[in-house]
């Protein structure tokens, strides 16, 4: 077993600094020098309500090769490499075939708290300064994109990417972005490289200036009845961001006839009125992470348009502050830890 050091939280909301294992390099294994973990929403809420067991978050990182197994063929000591949520697969059912390891039918490993699917150990993230991963889980990070601010693509950005291009985004088309955090200021900056026509959905009139700068044309008011009755059947896709519990259905009238919601920032139940949907044939939809071939595409498609996320680099040792202003909402728009604190 290797030996690093990381950020570990044991059934409180602390997070520890401590030694923690990792698996000596299977055949296609690559050994990567964590260097920037994005925080994520998801990493918070891991934290605040896990189990009593051991629980080291960290999903979306950035780092340099250190060690590669000998059957890895497409990375070199000294690569730079990018790693998101997911870290293995079957590799045989159909979704994996169809480049969708995300939805694997076997259920895809997840970067930290899921189960390693040769010797069932839990998974430990990356708030920690090494991680060894399966080299077809490791992606190249092109050489223009800021490795701090390109760590967020690894799960914010290929969350909203999906839907986008699952949807068909392009020149034409009328998009709006509920929500204005780490994944809402992504879709805005992917949907205006499309070509689409760009607007925010918020609650707060005083993001207009913000929602331009990132891409978009203008800003709905979603608490001021007169801009949202204004935007009534207005977009062909909105994609939700909102990352905890509403109501859809106001969201659902911002929606073009036969357009599409795509909610993909909350994790748990919502209710929906048959009536949002019915009267114009609108759809509801969602998404969840990316396959294998759809996270380099995203990655290329960043390099081409210089597009990266818009963080506040920590120092590791102060995730617990990193944690505790994402719930406050006092974060423009992903902090990112720095792990070289950890050595």
């Amino acid at each position: 077993m290797r030996s690093t050091t990381g950020w570990q939280s044991h059934g409180t909301d602390e997070l520890q600094r401590v030694e923690l294992s990792r698996r000596d390099l299977r055949p296609d294994d690559v050994a990567v020098r964590v260097d920037f973990c994005g925080v994520c929403h998801t990493d918070l809420h891991a934290v605040r309500r896990h189990e009593d067991k051991p629980l080291v978050p960290g999903h979306e990182f950035t780092g340099v090769v250190t060690e590669v197994g000998p059957d890895v063929t497409a990375f070199r000591v000294g690569d730079p490499v990018a790693v998101g949520n997911i870290v293995d697969s079957c590799g045989e059912c159909d979704m994996c075939a169809a480049g969708q390891e995300n939805f694997c039918r076997e259920y895809p490993t997840l970067t930290y708290n899921g189960t390693d699917r040769h010797d069932g150990t839990t998974t430990l993230g990356g708030f920690s300064r090494e991680y060894v991963v399966r080299e077809k889980f490791a992606y190249p990070l092109p050489s223009g994109l800021d490795p701090a601010a390109a760590a967020p693509l690894m799960c914010a950005g290929i969350t909203v990417w999906e839907p986008l291009r699952a949807l068909n985004v392009g020149p034409g088309m009328r998009v709006a972005v509920a929500g204005l955090g780490g994944l809402g200021h992504l879709a805005v900056k992917f949907a205006a490289a499309m070509g689409a026509e760009v607007s925010v959905v918020s609650r707060s009139a005083g993001r207009e200036a913000e929602a331009v700068k990132l891409g978009a044309r203008d800003l709905v008011v979603s608490t001021d009845e007169e801009s949202a009755a204004a935007s009534r059947d207005r977009f062909d896709v909105l994609i939700d961001t909102i990352p905890v519990a509403h109501d859809v259905g106001p969201y659902l009238k911002l929606v073009a006839m036969d357009g599409t919601l795509s909610q993909v920032g909350y994790l748990g139940s919502l209710t929906v009125e048959t009536m949002d949907l019915l009267l114009g044939r609108k759809k509801l939809s969602s998404g969840g992470s990316g396959g294998v071939p759809a996270t380099a595409a995203m990655l290329e498609f960043c390099a081409a348009h210089g597009i990266t996320a818009d963080v506040e680099v920590l120092p590791s040792g102060q995730v617990v502050e990193a944690l505790d202003r994402l719930e406050r909402g006092d974060v423009r728009h992903r902090f990112v830890l720095d792990l070289s604190d950890l050595g």
